[in-house]
This record gives structure tokens, C-alpha cells and sequence, in this order.
């Protein structure tokens, strides 16, 4: 692999790598890392021209392909030409504008450029590599466990992975939605975070939802509200109990499962455990990834923030966070257990996503089963 600026605004990047979504993701990766060499972000991305010897093996309409350029790019996606290339592997080269002096303004205190970082818990791990194992690990669980791949809706998005515990009739159901900043990620790669949960003697029901800015987060939020009342409907099908139905979300999860609490075409729902979640969108509208969402509408911000709306109020609820997460992220968890009047939030160790490894052993584990069976 070699990532190189041709020109003041162009990053080329090539690999020889044969399967299309590691090629993808090395060839994606080495861009990025230009554009940061550059002072530039995905935001400034303008076009991008990928040469493929199979270019249909790269095609953004293969889920798998969608998936490994969100990993890299989220929901930032500029004019993508796809064409023919002359040798095996992937060639990428992107244009980018310049980067620009941020205006010279403080939210909650910081920077914008502070705030950035405040809000970038992708500079905590190697997103790469972490998605890789993820995958893996997730495909591995599926392997394993007899899974039904349901879908809950009509759209693209609306399917979901409900895993039975062997032995126990008509179980409770533990919903986990996965993060990804609305934008990215797989029920797939979160497969693994349901075995603790499944040991315990509760089914478990991982959604899809559809991906921003494609899909809005209010429809996002409506798709969470979905997946409950289906489990409610097909109980008896499934062979559930979802008279006890606990929800659960990580990161940008934990805002849509937030707002599935207090949605009033929600089931009823006995308790929720969010995981270093967003609860207050405010201050992402500042930053370019709040203007993709459309979040620099101050008026829409709140509406989407759980932590300016009521208090669930049936609900037990418990909250959670990593010990190396930004002071930013700790103070969005607090701030919404202070407001909907639950404990403190359990620091974890770890950092924003090495926390969900506690969800198969550990206090954070032991935090959710004694959240669901209180």
C-alpha cells in the first residue's frame, strides 16, 4: 500500500490486496491518513475515482462494500466514479479542498478544533484493525449460535439477529442497538457482545437500522420503536416473553435507544442501559459531522436530545461509561442521569469501544443483569 498527494489536492492510494473489503478498507484508510497529513478531514472530500480490476466487486451497492467505506468515511461521501483498471487490486485517488481556520468560537468551553476531539472517540483505538476483529469476532459468534436473521420492516435496513438461549422457555428479551454515530456499522460485528447476556437466560435481539445521512435519525429512531412493538407482536412466535423486555445501545445506540424510552408508540419497556451514549446534540452542531445530520438546526437538536425531554417514567434505567473516554462523552452520561434521576453512571474500563467488552463478564455485566432483574 502507498498513499502519496499528486497534487495539491489529490490523494492517490493503491493496493494489491485481492479481497474487495480489505482492499477497500486499506486503500480508504491510507486516504484518510492523507487528508489528516493534510489538515483535512472527510468533510473536505469532493470527489473520488476508484479503478478496480473487477470493479463490480467494489460496487457501493454491495452491503458488505457499503459497510467497509463507512467504516473509513461514515456518512461523508463525495462523487464516487467507479471504473476499470488496468491491474489487479484497487487504485483510489481523491480530490479534497483545502482546509479552512476554523471559526474562532467555544461551545461548553472548548474550541471547535477541542471540540472536535472531544467528540472523536475514533481516535481512541485503531478503527481499522478494531473493525476487522469485530467482523470477525461477530461472524465467529454467528457461526455458533443458531441466530434468526428476522426482518421487522420493509426497508433495506430493517432486519434483525435474535439469538434463543437453549434450555429456557419463553425467555425475557434484551435488545442491544449498535452504535457507528448513526452512520456506520452492523449487527454483524456486535454479534459477539450478546453472549453474556445469552448465558444468563435472556434472548437476544440485535437490530439494523437504517444508516444517516441516507435515512434521518428521527426515521432511525422510529425503526428502534418498530423492532420493540415486532417483538411485542410475534412474542408468541418467537417464543419470547416480551412482557420483559429490556433495551440496551452503545454510543449512537445508546441516543436511539433514549429515544425509543420515551416515544409514546413504544411498548412498555422494564429497563435500559445505555452505554456511552449522546444525549444532548447540541453541541455537535458545530462540527461538520452535525451539519451532515442536519444537527446545526438548533430547533431539531433538541427535539433529538433525550436529555431535554422527559423522564421515562416506568422504566429502570442504568447508565454506563469508559474510564479513557473523553470528558466530553463522561459529561453527556452524567448530565442524563442527573436529569432522569438515575445512578451515577458506572465507569468501566476501557475506552469507547473496548467498553462493550464488559457485556460478557465483568461490573458491566453484572450492572445489566441486576438492571433487568430488579
Amino acid at each position: 500500500m502507498s498513499a502519496s498527494e499528486t497534487a495539491a489536492t489529490e490523494i492517490v492510494a493503491t493496493t494489491s490486496q485481492t479481497d474487495p473489503v480489505e482492499a477497500l478498507r486499506d486503500a480508504l484508510s491510507a486516504i484518510l491518513d492523507g487528508l489528516i497529513a493534510a489538515g483535512c478531514g472527510p468533510h473536505h472530500l469532493l470527489s473520488m475515482t476508484w479503478e478496480a480490476g473487477e470493479p463490480a466487486a467494489f460496487h457501493l451497492s454491495r452491503h458488505a462494500v457499503e459497510l467497509a467505506y463507512r467504516e473509513v468515511f461514515a456518512g461523508f461521501r463525495p462523487p464516487i466514479r467507479l471504473l476499470p483498471g488496468s491491474a489487479p487490486g484497487l487504485t483510489i485517488r481523491a480530490h479534497h479542498a483545502a482546509p479552512a481556520p476554523p471559526p474562532d468560537l467555544r461551545v461548553d468551553g472548548y474550541t471547535l478544533r477541542e471540540l472536535g476531539r472531544q467528540y472523536s472517540p475514533r481516535l481512541q483505538a485503531d478503527m481499522k484493525a478494531l473493525f476487522r476483529q469485530w467482523s470477525r469476532d461477530g461472524e465467529a459468534f454467528r457461526a455458533l449460535h443458531r441466530g434468526t436473521d428476522l426482518a421487522y420492516g420493509p426497508a433495506r435496513f430493517e432486519t434483525l439477529d435474535l439469538y434463543i438461549p437453549q434450555g429456557v422457555p419463553r425467555p425475557p428479551v434484551w435488545v442491544f442497538v449498535h452504535g457507528g454515530y448513526w452512520q456506520a456499522s452492523d449487527k454483524v460485528q456486535h454479534a459477539q457482545f450478546a453472549q453474556g447476556m445469552l448465558d444468563a437466560g435472556f434472548a437476544v435481539a440485535m437490530p439494523n437500522y437504517g444508516l444517516s445521512p441516507q435515512v434521518a435519525l428521527e426515521q432511525s429512531t422510529a425503526q428502534i420503536v418498530a423492532v420493540l412493538n415486532f417483538l411485542v407482536g410475534e412474542a408468541e412466535a418467537l417464543g419470547i416473553d416480551a412482557s420483559r423486555l429490556h433495551l440496551s445501545g452503545h454510543s449512537a445506540g445508546g441516543h436511539l435507544a433514549a429515544m425509543a424510552l420515551v416515544d409514546s408508540d413504544a411498548p412498555p419497556i422494564a429497563s435500559a442501559l445505555l452505554l456511552s451514549g449522546l444525549y444532548d446534540l447540541k453541541p455537535l452542531g458545530h462540527l461538520p459531522l452535525g451539519r451532515l445530520l442536519g444537527l446545526d438546526d438548533t430547533a431539531r437538536a433538541e427535539r433529538l436530545s433525550p436529555l431535554r425531554l422527559p423522564r421515562p417514567a416506568r422504566t429502570r434505567l442504568a447508565l454506563a461509561v469508559g474510564d479513557a473516554e473523553s470528558d466530553a462523552f463522561k459529561a453527556q452520561s452524567v448530565a442524563l442521569a442527573s436529569a432522569w434521576l438515575a445512578s451515577s453512571p458506572l465507569i468501566c474500563p476501557g475506552h469507547h469501544f473496548s467498553l462493550l467488552d464488559g457485556l460478557n463478564g465483568g461490573p458491566l455485566l453484572d450492572l445489566a443483569l441486576r438492571t433487568a432483574a430488579a
